[in-house]
């Protein structure tokens, strides 16, 4: 997958027109209706995704007029935030996000060259990684509204480019493993130690098993045994 941002701006759009597809067309009940998060109906889901925009398009115009904008108010007014936009009307949530991409978007387009390169604290990185943090919100929360879109519809290159991410980002309380998707000539490796379990199988399915998409029942690990239980993510 590119790492340019203005591409993957083009890759954000696209993921979000298939977003609002899952659910144009739900009954207006669904977004009372459990997630396949713990704890968050599916209207937890469609405001959380709306208020990340509107957090990335933050860091945006700070990266672009270097005034700081931080992506929330604090970490209770997220909260806050996601808890009173839940309940609204499936129509209201979806004009919602549709209005939030629209202003991530003309957020993008406003950055010139030089802004991508702009060091955003909340990220650890550029203002560059900003449309991969957007993209990959909108994909993985996409299967977390738990209405027939899952991890085998994600791309192999966002999968891998996911499943890297999740190695490079992995702390002490991760198991130490070797991951070897099919199809992919090198190892990832979590931790290090002698004899570690090596788990196989497609990039999309070790992707969404270590990111608690999936439960890795079409895995492979070898010495034969039990999976390793990966660290809460996210």
């Amino acid at each position: 997958m590119t790492m340019d941002p203005l591409v993957m701006l083009t890759d954000v759009d696209r993921a979000t027109d298939e977003f609002l597809r899952t659910v144009a067309d739900l009954e207006p009940a669904t977004v009372g209706n459990l997630s396949a998060l713990p704890g968050w109906t599916v209207g937890h889901v469609l405001t959380h995704v709306a208020r990340n925009a509107d957090a990335l398009t933050n860091l945006l115009t700070w990266a672009r007029t270097g005034v700081e904008t931080p992506p929330y108010a604090s970490a209770q007014a997220r909260e806050a935030g996601i808890e009173e936009g839940a309940g609204r009307p499936l129509r209201e949530q979806l004009e919602d996000i549709r209005a939030a991409h629209e202003r991530f978007a003309d957020a993008g387009a406003a950055m010139p060259a030089e802004a991508w390169a702009f060091p955003v604290p909340w990220l650890g990185q550029s203002a560059a990684a900003v449309p991969w943090a957007r993209l990959r919100e909108v994909t993985v929360h996409h299967v977390d509204l738990g209405l027939g879109y899952t991890p085998a519809d994600w791309s192999d290159a966002f999968s891998l480019r996911l499943l890297r991410e999740v190695v490079a980002g992995a702390g002490e309380t991760t198991p130490a493993m070797v991951l070897r998707p099919y199809g992919i000539e090198h190892a990832l490796t979590i931790g290090a130690g002698e004899n570690l379990p090596v788990v196989g199988g497609p990039t999309k399915s070790i992707a969404a098993w270590l990111t608690g998409r999936a439960d890795g029942a079409d895995l492979t690990v070898s010495p034969d045994g039990e999976l390793p239980t990966p660290a809460r993510w996210k």
